[in-house]
Parts: C-alpha cells; structure tokens; sequence
C-alpha cells in the first residue's frame, strides 16, 4: 500500500470519529492533489448561478482560490463537466477548443485539469470536485479519474451527511422556538411522601410537552440543548415551576431539576429571584456531566445562602452521583430507580441502598427514594429507615389543580 492509499484508508477509518466534516474534506483534497501531482484541488458547490469554493487545497502558502470566493458559474469548467459539455480529464487546456476561449484559464493559470460532478443522492449536483495544475500532463488517465471519482462520492457522501444534519438542526430549532414562544410547557407535580406520616412534604416539577407527535421531555432538553437553548427551555420550566408556590400550603417545597452548567452559569439563580427559595430543591442530575466541579461547588454555595436545598439525583445509578454527594456537600440524596426497583428480592441492590442511607446519616443528609412501583419495594425501604418516597405506587404526576389538593398518601 502506497501513502497516498494509507491516507485515503485513514480518511475513511476517521469517519467513524468525532473530527469535523472539515478536517475530513481537507484531508481527501490534500491526498487527490498529491496522488495526482496537481497544484491545486478544490470543492465547489453551485449556488444562484455562482460556483463558491467550500474546500480548497494547494501547493504554496499563496493558493490562487480562496474559501467563500465564487464566480460565475458560466464561466467555469465546472458548470461545463457537470453538463457534460466538457471532458472530465484536459491535458492541455491550450489545445482543447473550448478551456483555451474561457478567461478562468488564463486567470488561474491552468495548464491541465481534471474534473468531477459531486451528485447527491436526490439525483441533484451539488457542485464539482476538481483539480488543476499549470502546465499539461499527458500522463493524466482513465486510472487517474477513476481515483478522483472514487473520492469525490465519499465527499459527496459526507457532505450529504452534513446537509441532512443541518437540515435536522434547523427542524430542532423551529421545533424548541415554538415551544418557547407559544410556552407549550405545562408543569406536572408529582408528590413526594414522607414516610413516617404517610403525608405529601413536597412535589417534584416535572415537564410534559403538549405538540404533537408526543416527545418524552428529554428528548426536548436534549434536543434545546444541541441547538444552544437548552438553558432558555429549563429556566422557562423552572420558572413556570416555581410561580405555583403560592397556591400550595407553606409547609410544602417543590423540587427542581437543572443541568450543572445553568446552575454554574448563574441561570438558575436568577429564574428564583422573587421566590422564597427557602421552599426550593434544587436536584443535580447524575446523567449532566460537570466540567469544574469548583465553580458548580460556589454556584451551588450560592443558591444555598438563598435557601435553596440541594438534592443528587440518580444516586446509585453510576459513579457521577457519588462525586456528585462528595463535591456538592449534598442535603438530600435520591435513590434512582434502577436501585429502588425490586429491591425487595434483589439482595445487591438493598445492600447498596444500606451502605447510601447510612452515608447520608453519617453527614446529615437525608434520603428520598424514586421510582416506587410497588408495595413490597416500599416496606422495605421504610424499613430501612428512608425518610421520604415517590412513585407510580404512591402517585402519579398530577397536575397543579390536583395536586394542591394532596395531602395524604392515598389509601391502598
């Protein structure tokens, strides 16, 4: 295998990675040009009757084709090759009738060319894949376009992957802004029992989302997120959250959930100003990754001269959420369901939760057990001496206009 063959498997073995779709197309021009000695490759793509060049590569520091610049497209090769009224291979543009009338080539100084349309799978051209250097070559082959036509349907490839994802990206953002401006967010509460009194202490906030198909809600903050307004979505369900305070007794809280880079970030703190945070838990996600945990620690420090209480949620469902207790100095810790789920006859499962409860008795930290689906699961945990419960065995989500009127845990 020679290095230009090397390269071309490592071009094709990095599409499985995360590099960008740029540093891919400049690698497959920069290993065309040197396979096939030319001075110059490029991408162009046909816009409004103008070829713009998208990707370029070429011999010097000085390449005679910028990025983003463009031309007519009449009077380009390109538009001629992807209309089939122009050889895919010139070797001297002197001699061939039309390249020698056209000013591009005198203006670029183009010797000999090669070139390719980049054909999407619609059937439409995107534009061409081509190359030049500035004098002739005889030794140009069938061979030779064959090589060039071979990488340009693997560019063609990608670059239709990054149009359909920009195409998603753009149906996201419409999707995430409508719900913003229409406010297609209501807040369900689902209560959280204490289980010595068998009455509701609290309710957590969680959001349903009312377009149509239904979308689970985190694949909405998922989705806001890649589109950069995931923080706009989960203060406008924190706030819509919280502005139901007044309507429950003041004995009760409601909790919360926020990534740690909207608490960090100062987002948080803001969508609770005006509200008696005394009454907030603010629950940290074991499935958010943290990327400095000292800044997340001070932000955290500050919510809490607010009032606010700070609950990990997750625990048990992987190692972030004991880092998370460990770093955050944690006033509640919630036991995930993947722990609470039948850990009445899963003996690995409750010797966790034991060694969880007696940490958090250890440093004061109190115990709220998720995802109760059943009786047998419940006794056990109460048992254990977990201080409070919520789940589909106790309630449902429910909306606010049934959920200030909860009060005990229901019967059965």
């Amino acid at each position: 295998m020679n290095k230009e063959d090397a390269g071309l498997e490592s071009v094709l073995l990095t599409e499985q990675c995360d590099e960008g779709l740029y540093d891919r197309l400049q690698q497959l021009l920069s290993i065309l040009r040197r396979h096939l000695d030319m001075d110059v490759a490029f991408i162009s793509e046909f816009i409004d009757e103008q070829r713009v060049f998208r990707f370029v590569d070429a011999k010097g520091s000085e390449p005679p084709l910028s990025v983003g610049g463009s031309d007519p497209l009449e009077d380009t090769y390109c538009k001629r090759i992807a209309d089939n009224k122009l050889e895919n291979i010139i070797h001297d543009t002197s001699c061939n009738t039309v390249t020698r009338e056209l000013a591009v080539t005198e203006a670029l100084s183009i010797g000999s060319y090669m070139g390719v349309p980049i054909v999407l799978s619609t059937g439409d051209v995107y534009g061409t894949f081509c190359c030049y250097k500035s004098v002739a070559d005889e030794t140009l082959n069938r061979r030779d376009l064959r090589f060039l036509s071979a990488i340009s349907e693997i560019a063609g490839d990608l670059i239709e992957r990054n149009i359909t994802a920009e195409n998603n990206k753009t149906e996201v953002m419409r999707r995430v802004q409508s719900v913003l401006a229409e406010e297609q967010l209501d807040i369900y509460y689902q209560p959280i029992i204490n289980l010595q009194e068998n009455c509701v202490v609290g309710f957590e906030s969680l959001s349903r989302f009312s377009p149509l198909p239904y979308r689970s809600p985190d694949i909405w903050f998922a989705e806001a997120s890649q589109v950069d307004l995931g923080e706009e979505l989960e203060m406008m369900a924190i706030r819509k959250a919280v502005s139901a305070l007044s309507r429950f007794r003041e004995d009760i809280y409601i909790s919360i959930n926020a990534s740690p880079d909207h608490v960090s970030s100062g987002a948080v703190r803001k969508a609770l100003l005006g509200v008696d945070a005394r009454r907030v838990v603010l629950e940290v996600t074991e499935h958010a990754p943290v990327s400095d945990y000292t800044e997340l620690a001070a932000a955290t420090e500050v919510l809490r001269e607010m009032g606010v209480r700070v609950a990990i949620d997750d625990a048990g469902a992987g190692y972030a959420s004991f880092q998370h207790v460990l770093e955050l100095g944690a006033d509640i810790i919630k036991l995930d369901i993947s722990l609470t789920h039948d850990i009445h006859c899963k003996p690995r499962k409750l010797a966790l939760a034991k060694a969880l409860c007696a940490f958090a008795s250890s440093v004061g930290c109190s115990i709220i057990a998720e995802g109760i689906e059943s009786s047998e699961d419940l006794e056990v945990l109460r048992a254990l001496g977990v201080d409070k419960a919520q789940g589909y065995h106790l309630s449902h989500p429910l909306p606010i206009h049934e959920a200030i009127s909860m009060r005990q845990l229901p019967a059965g």
